[in-house]
């Protein structure tokens, strides 16, 4: 072999894969929740848009065009070495809260099920800037936290301040629309950042003492709208609102349950069919588990989101850098809460919330989101080996 063939094949195999440093389990099991999603979100819609004449396939092509654009994005995320996304971090944040405002605007913002949260698209598309708005809100706040002197241990209080500064101005943009779901997760991540940053103990239970304080005052004054409400009552008293929100999470429960061990088998589901849980291709995808795939299928999907909370708190654990600790960090509380959210409203443990299931419900604003910080969990993960 010549010199020049030898120097060839060194090159092809020293050039590193696209997908080299991923962490193999995280990404399997992403994976398999994302291929599991596509079949369920199918399963929800196929046989009641074909009774009404309608494309059968009309959310799975989406989905699958979501999943494919999302994970676009998400190798995107892991291109760029994460320590260099403090340089960008103030432009991501400020774009955050442009949509988040612009969604407030007459004219452009629109209006689904009570909440003024989207962005009309071409083609009939449309893009949630809340949920984006969660990434840069976790980025900013580990930016100031873990910007601190070496003979520092701890943040000071201008560097609380600043950081819960950064948290609020979009919280309060998220109030607005009003997405009670979404703000308290991110409220979940900032908090569970604040924790890890290494600040006194004073800061993190004077939050959750404000938190639950607001919570009180936004039922009381007016703040919160009637339908959510009724929610509350509904998750206090089932039979508080029986043709209404007492009356979905009724029907949720039943969809769960009347799966039994193994379901009733994928599209076979009664209950799904004939579409008596609303937005069940969306909020409340876990029903279509629990009916069609039974105890063993949710179960199975539980485990996934187990193994990926466990890789996701490994990776940030591991890491020397103090801003991807964080970073990381915040991606493993939002994953984390808005899972139990999502399951535990299901399930009648939660108030109902309109926030999706992660990587399994049909929705492209929340698809990008969570694949993106997919991307950044691979991206810490990498750059530390």
């Amino acid at each position: 072999m010549s010199l020049i063939a030898q120097r060839q094949k060194f090159r092809r195999a020293s050039r590193p894969s696209l997908f080299a440093g991923f962490d193999p389990i995280l990404t399997g099991a992403i994976a398999l929740l994302l291929a599991i999603g596509t079949a369920l979100v199918y399963a929800a819609t196929r046989d009641w848009y074909a009774a009404n004449n309608l494309d059968p396939e009309y959310y799975l092509k989406r989905h699958v065009i979501n999943i494919v654009i999302g994970s676009l994005l998400a190798w995107g995320t892991t291109v760029i070495d994460y320590r260099l996304l403090r340089a960008y971090t103030p432009i991501a944040w400020g774009l955050g809260v442009i949509g988040l405002a612009a969604v407030l605007i007459p004219n452009v913002g629109s209006t689904v099920n009570g909440a003024q949260a989207w962005i009309a698209l071409p083609g009939g598309f449309q893009i949630q800037p809340a949920e984006l708005a969660k990434i840069s809100i976790i980025l900013g706040i580990s930016m100031i936290l873990s910007e601190r002197g070496h003979d520092s241990d701890e943040p000071t209080t201008q560097d609380m301040l600043q950081a819960l500064a950064v948290a609020a101005v979009p919280i309060l943009l998220i109030l607005a629309q009003p997405d009670i779901g979404t703000v308290f997760i991110i409220s979940a991540s900032v908090v569970t950042i604040i924790a890890v940053s290494g600040s006194p103990t004073r800061w993190v239970v004077a939050l959750l003492i404000v938190a639950v304080i607001g919570g009180f005052a936004a039922t009381k004054s007016g703040v919160l709208k009637d339908y959510q409400i009724k929610r509350l009552q509904s998750f206090v008293d089932p039979n508080a609102d029986t043709q209404g929100t007492g009356y979905q999470l009724r029907q949720a429960r039943i969809t769960v349950g009347s799966g039994g061990l193994i379901g009733t088998g994928l599209f076979n589901g009664p209950q799904t069919n004939g579409r008596f849980v609303p937005e069940q291709q969306t909020d409340f995808i876990f029903t279509v588990a629990g009916e069609e795939l039974g105890f063993l299928g949710s179960g199975l999907i539980i485990l996934l989101y187990i193994i990926i909370l466990m890789r996701a708190f490994s990776i940030a654990r591991r890491t020397s850098d103090p801003f991807g600790r964080l970073v990381g960090t915040g991606v493993s509380a939002w994953f984390a809460f808005q899972i139990f959210e999502n399951i535990g409203m299901t399930l009648g443990l939660m108030p109902m919330t309109g926030v999706p299931l992660p990587f399994l419900s049909y929705g492209g604003s929340s698809m990008f989101a969570n694949l993106i910080g997919f991307g950044l969990l691979q991206n810490i993960h990498s750059k530390q080996r």
